[in-house]
């Protein structure tokens, strides 16, 4: 359970949902949520041996617990990785661990590519890279080949805006003032999401059917970054790799990982050679298999050994 909670505020209107939890005098580690817009939850600080680490959840801006909820204004990467320095220095951290997944991942590369010298080490899950092709293969072709009926109501929920840029068509109906086609492309966006990450285990909800503000909400925030393509420049984490080659690392990617497939976590790899890279044969993208669980707590356990604190 945690031992402290607080709300930092960063803005006139952001606030910032971090708990602490474990031996706030052991190892700083600080867990990046995937998304955007997703959040931390409890299970989340189990991954760490509370006797060993100080565990630090938090939200990122519009997310989770933050306020306010979905909320993108003054909200791209840049500032994510601010909040993170806002949190660490409120802390008194001179340094801590990063421990990541997904969306988490991609912040977590483009922070310590940044800060470097407040970076103890680096726990990498389901690595995405934010490249065009990363996001052609989500929304344009790729896993769309893999799941062609919860593809075809996701190309269908919009009408057609734009030549060839089912993206921008995304964009301007979860941002248009038709409320009916803003609740289609958010159920058919998550959707579409919860199909691709759970694969076989995924089950659609038939019974509740209600398409929520929050729900609206969510799809905003991860159009917001993918249409902006998160706001960073195209490969621009793995041009700037140079900057990490002193950090232990850690790459954990599952090979039946159709959210963010196996190549990034091998291109990621090369670009870090002396990091330990594990390939999960059964996994997919999600933390929730006997066999993920099993790694990442491995990973947390073998860490204190290969940094320098």
């Amino acid at each position: 359970a945690p031992f402290h909670h607080f709300y930092l505020k960063i803005d006139n209107l952001h606030s910032l949902y971090v708990e602490q939890s474990g031996n706030p005098q052991g190892i700083p580690v600080i867990f990046l949520h995937g998304g955007p817009c997703s959040g931390t939850k409890p299970h989340h600080r189990c991954f760490f041996n509370p006797k060993h680490y100080h565990i630090i959840l938090m939200d990122q801006r519009g997310s989770g617990q933050s306020l306010p909820f979905g909320e993108i204004e003054k909200n791209t990467t840049q500032h994510l990785i601010d909040d993170m320095e806002a949190i660490r220095k409120k802390l008194a951290i001179e340094k801590w661990l990063l421990f990541s997944g997904s969306w988490g991942s991609t912040l977590a590369l483009l922070y310590a590519q940044q800060h470097s010298q407040h970076v103890l080490g680096m726990i990498l899950r389901g690595v995405f890279l934010a490249r065009q092709k990363d996001l052609d293969w989500y929304t344009k072709d790729g896993a769309g080949r893999i799941f062609p009926e919860k593809w075809e109501q996701l190309s269908h929920c919009t009408p057609h805006l734009t030549e060839n840029n089912f993206l921008n068509d995304l964009h301007k109906g979860i941002f248009g003032t038709d409320k009916t086609i803003q609740q289609q492309i958010a159920k058919a966006w998550s959707e579409w999401g919860g199909q691709v990450a759970l694969m076989q285990q995924y089950r659609e909800d038939k019974e509740n059917t209600e398409r929520s503000e929050k729900m609206i909400q969510q799809a905003q925030m991860e159009i917001h970054y993918a249409h902006n393509n998160y706001f960073i420049n195209e490969n621009q984490v793995l041009d700037n790799c140079n900057r990490l080659q002193a950090i232990p690392s850690i790459i954990i990617h599952g090979r039946n990982d159709l959210v963010c497939p196996l190549e990034a976590g091998l291109s990621l790899h090369r670009a870090l050679p002396k990091a330990e890279y594990i390939v999960l044969a059964n996994a997919g993208h999600i933390a929730n298999s006997e066999e993920m669980i099993n790694a990442l707590v491995d990973a947390t356990d073998k860490m204190p050994h290969l940094i320098s604190l």
